[in-house]
């Protein structure tokens, strides 16, 4: 499909490759089509063997990617919403997370809501200094659908999570880096440079024991269940009042009402 090559642009480096994201002027949001763009990019990058490392970042220094289309699903069902999360996390999220090379997310700027979940599901992450992160959907009647819910308790622990998700708050990079969200914080201008860094010392090792130890790794930690839980519960909130209004308000650019409990 044409429009791949303008949603994600690659380069190609020695043992390694940038995809950027490439929506600048929607802060390079994730609908479907970039998913699905997304999802042809790192699959070609994960059966290219020149490639050992992949790099993920977004266009422009505002945003990694700020976070899902809401436009694109505000009037959806229940099963619709399940239906959405479900085919994001096969296509996106667990092929990242799955991934038999290390993907390292760059987090030029914001990551919000999908777009957080999404380097999340990066092995590693490294962040620009003036990064901000935070999953807001529980302020637009929802919860995160595309893994946020357990990622995120199991790379800050659950207390740290609940408070992010629950409060819908942002956090700069140097919070992050002290939770253990990002593993190095670097000012805007040597973010690249400190990210293919971390690429060149990953290349040194070898990719057949590379690829076990994701595996391993990620069989310790194996969240099938969590992430089913979730794919439900967020179809759930589709159901909501809640969700009208909370979508409703968002889209109308203004503080939600939601009613007392």
């Amino acid at each position: 499909m044409a429009h791949d090559q303008n949603l994600v642009i690659r380069e190609d480096f020695s043992g390694s490759c940038l995809l950027t994201i490439n929506r600048p002027d929607k802060l390079n949001a994730l609908n479907r089509e970039t998913i699905l763009a997304l999802n042809t990019a790192i699959s070609e990058a994960l059966a290219d063997s020149e490639i050992r490392v992949i790099l993920l970042t977004g266009q422009g220094e505002k945003a990694f990617v700020a976070g899902a289309d809401i436009a694109e699903f505000a009037d959806f069902t229940p099963a619709q919403g399940k239906d959405l999360a479900a085919k994001g996390q096969e296509l996106l999220f667990d092929l990242v997370a799955h991934a038999h090379k290390p993907i390292i997310a760059i987090i030029n700027g914001y990551a919000l809501g999908g777009g957080l979940e999404l380097a999340m599901a990066a092995h590693l992450r490294v962040a620009s200094t003036s990064a901000k992160m935070g999953l807001p959907e529980t302020s637009l009647g929802l919860i995160p659908g595309y893994g946020g819910t357990q990622r995120l308790a199991q790379l800050i622990g659950k207390g740290r999570a609940l408070e992010l998700i629950c409060t819908a708050g942002m956090i700069g990079a140097d919070r992050a880096y002290e939770m253990g969200l990002v593993n190095h914080i670097y000012p805007p201008e040597t973010l690249m440079e400190g990210a293919h860094k971390l690429a060149d010392a990953i290349k040194k090792t070898a990719p057949t024991a590379l690829a076990q130890a994701i595996k391993a790794v990620n069989a310790g930690l194996d969240q099938t269940t969590g992430l089913n839980a979730e794919i439900e519960a967020f179809g759930a909130c589709f159901g909501t009042e809640d969700f009208k209004e909370g979508t409703q308000a968002f889209l109308e650019k203004r503080k939600a009402q939601f009613p007392g409990r």
